[in-house]
């Protein structure tokens, strides 16, 4: 018994001092460490798996390789000139796709030893970059060279993801980097990175990059040039060689010491800023105004689409030089102009609609609204015209109130009796006022409505100097109507599209020109304006050839027009305040005229001179007595005789001699033989003659049915003989 008490007084001392021990700090924290260890692998292995599957699922729902050489992000538009000039690109560039075996080896190593020096050995994920930030972003450091992300990273981002700075965006953009390295070949994703990172300026790629920058394509790269390409990713608008050569170099150094240092090139490269040839960058600034009104009409022209393409316009570059220079050289300070100049087939040439389209864009040439002034009179003038007047016709400058309303001449004085042309060559305000409401107001609208004007026309009287306002361009087309004979004019600025292939997606073909007033209504109308350069108004916009043009000034000299043409070209030039206030000095025949003549010398220089067609060939209601005469017989014209009869064709009882003679030259009629003498002489129809002996107009049976007292022509009955009275017995 007492053994056995005393093995168990043993046995519970032992117990006791066992968890003494293990009340110890050093047993405690043995213990949990196993736990915690023995925890963290769970949890590990659990995160692993998550990981694992995510990563799977992610590589199972991401596009394959040609499906993501395929994506792209926007349309990239190659805008050239009528030469085939690229003038300006618009949108995301992607150059051509370059393969992995066409990209040369010194851009792929500048590429991974600033970005990814790695990059060849990590599973898209690079724990040290990533160890490394979060000591950077602890301390502050900003000593390491590229940024936190692996290529592959980068790539992910790229592709699929957005540039925000959250835990979320991080997390995931891991998880599809090692989901391309699963998918994808190293070779792969570098080829799939260096066609699709954005290097600035709107390129993506490098054969983008080298095409904007250094003007060949990225499998001519030096290894200067590749170590600048690299240098743009970190901050590509910081370090673009077109913004800062400097910059750019000091970024090359930097990437061709770390190529040094990883063994990729030898020690003796550097960087010499000379030898690095930088693209000239195309001109930026008024051919935006071109564009911005040419390249909307694409979404009518073409199909749905994304693909890259290249847009061949009417623009000429010289000519958009000469006119961004005489806008800028004759605009009065203060004060803004535009420009609008088309061919004789509506192919617009030069367009500018501002004097600076950096500091504004508003195109004042295709979306202005302003009063013309009196270049409008170009629309009552061809009203008058059409109506039977012709450039010869006196007309009276007189005071004169139409509804109320009293124009007054801008010299303050009338000038009395003169002829059309006069009046209009000096812009006499009186005798348009006159014309406007003999034709009719409404007859003056319709015409501007035929030659294109598209706004809002009204008809009060004063409408005939000008008060509608209007657009440049559709009185630029309506002048070129004028210099197109009287014919429908269609401005278009587009050429033809094409896809970056070189295949055919539109191509412009000219529209159907209808006839808008008759030759010799155009051929008057072209007099007057030849005439107003040449004596009146517009002489400031004389050029050593002729011209043809209008000039126009509102009240108070706000705004200031110039439109003309010659040999085939039409100019309008629009000067004014955007706040439509005074300026100083401006009128149509100044500033405006004077900047059309800077433009026209150049556009026209290598032209052949052509003359103006004024000859009236009028139509016959309009042709005088003699005239007539040459164009037929006398004989074969109805005419009214001295008693007001209308006496027809051959019923004359006496023959016409010919006035002139047999000798009398007959240059309008060269063919017609002379009148034949007395045995060729027609012989006049019996004649009715009335009570007085002259002849009659009409028969009596005419006039007769005509009132209604009719002559009984049936034979009379014979009168019934009366019986013989008897006597009465």
């Amino acid at each position: 018994m007492d053994k056995r008490g005393s093995r168990r007084k043993r046995s519970a001392r032992k117990d006791r001092a066992a968890r003494a021990a293990a009340d110890t700090p050093q047993s405690r924290f043995k213990l949990w460490a196993r736990r915690l260890l023995l925890w963290g692998g769970a949890l590990a292995l659990l995160v692993a798996l998550f990981v694992g599957l995510a990563v799977a699922f992610a590589a199972r729902s991401m596009p394959n390789y040609y499906q993501l050489k395929a994506t792209q992000t926007a349309q990239t538009i190659v805008v050239r000139a009528r030469d085939g000039t690229e003038i300006v690109e618009l949108g995301p560039s992607f150059g051509k796709w370059l393969d992995a075996d066409e990209i040369p080896q010194v851009m792929k190593d500048a590429m991974v030893s600033v970005e990814d020096r790695r990059f060849y050995s990590h599973l898209g994920i690079d724990p040290w970059r990533t160890t490394g930030a979060i000591i950077e972003g602890i301390t502050g450091s900003r000593e390491r060279v590229g940024g936190t992300s692996t290529i592959t990273q980068q790539l992910a981002r790229n592709v699929f993801l957005n540039n925000n700075r959250s835990l979320d965006r991080k997390l995931r953009e891991a998880v599809l980097a090692m989901a391309l390295e699963w998918k994808f070949s190293k070779e792969q994703i570098l080829e799939l990175y260096l066609n699709k990172v954005y290097f600035g300026g709107g390129a993506y790629g490098i054969d983008s990059a080298s095409r904007k920058f250094f003007s060949h394509p990225a499998t001519d790269l030096s290894v200067a040039e590749a170590a600048i390409i690299a240098g743009l990713v970190k901050a590509p608008s910081r370090y673009s060689p077109t913004a800062d050569v400097d910059a750019a170099v000091g970024r090359a150094s930097v990437v061709l010491r770390l190529m040094k240092e990883q063994g990729r090139i030898a020690p003796d490269v550097t960087v010499d800023p000379s030898a690095v040839k930088l693209k000239e960058e195309a001109g930026q600034n008024s051919v935006r105004y071109f564009t911005d009104w040419a390249l909307p009409q694409l979404d009518l022209l073409l199909p749905d689409t994304t693909e890259p393409i290249e847009v061949w316009t009417t623009l000429d570059v010289g000519m958009q030089r000469a006119a961004t220079a005489s806008i800028k050289s004759n605009t009065p300070a203060g004060a803004q102009g535009a420009l609008v100049s088309m061919d004789r087939d509506g192919a617009v040439l030069a367009l500018v609609g501002g004097t600076d389209y950096v500091e504004t864009n508003y195109n004042r040439a295709t979306d202005a609204l302003r009063q013309p002034g009196s270049a409008w009179k170009l629309f009552v003038y061809l009203a008058a015209l059409e109506a039977g007047y012709t450039p010869d016709d006196r007309v009276v400058d007189t005071p004169v109130t139409i509804n109320g309303w009293s124009p007054r001449n801008s010299s303050g004085r009338n000038v009395g009796e003169i002829d059309l042309r006069t009046a209009f060559a000096y812009s006499i305000n009186t005798v348009a006022a006159q014309l406007g409401n003999e034709v009719g107001f409404g007859t003056v609208a319709s015409m501007a409505r035929r030659f294109g004007i598209s706004t809002e026309i009204n008809t009060y009287p004063a409408m005939v100097l000008g008060s509608n306002e209007v657009r440049l361009i559709d009185m630029t087309r309506a002048f070129a109507a004028v210099s197109a004979g009287g014919n429908s004019v269609e401005p278009y600025g587009i050429l033809k599209v094409e896809t970056a292939e070189g295949d055919l997606l539109y191509r412009h073909e000219q529209a159907r020109s209808t006839q808008l007033v008759p030759d010799y209504v155009a051929a008057g109308i072209t007099d007057l304006l030849q005439t107003a350069v040449a004596t009146g108004t517009g002489r400031a916009a004389q050029i050593g050839r002729p011209v043809a043009g209008k000039t126009g000034t509102t009240s108070s000299n706000k705004d200031g027009y110039f439109v003309g043409f010659s040999s085939g070209i039409t100019t309008g030039v629009w000067m004014g305040r955007d706040d439509n206030a005074r300026v100083a000095g401006l009128a149509g025949g100044t500033a405006p005229a004077r900047a059309f003549a800077a433009y026209m010398r150049y556009a026209v220089k290598d032209r052949p001179v052509e003359q103006f067609d004024t000859d009236l060939q009028l139509p016959e209601w309009q042709l005088e007595p003699d005239d007539e005469y040459m164009l037929g017989d006398p004989e074969d014209y109805y005419f009214i005789d001295e008693q007001g009869n209308l006496i027809e064709p051959g019923t004359s009882d006496r023959p016409r001699q010919d006035p002139f003679g047999d000798e009398f030259d007959r240059t309008l009629d060269p063919g017609r033989a002379p009148p034949p003498g007395p045995s060729g002489q027609r012989v006049p129809s019996p004649t009715q003659r009335g009570a007085d002996g002259a002849p009659q107009a009409v028969g009596d049976d005419f006039l007769n049915e005509a009132t209604g007292a009719r002559r009984d022509t049936r034979p009379q009955p014979t009168p019934r003989p009366q019986p013989t009275a008897r006597p009465v017995e």
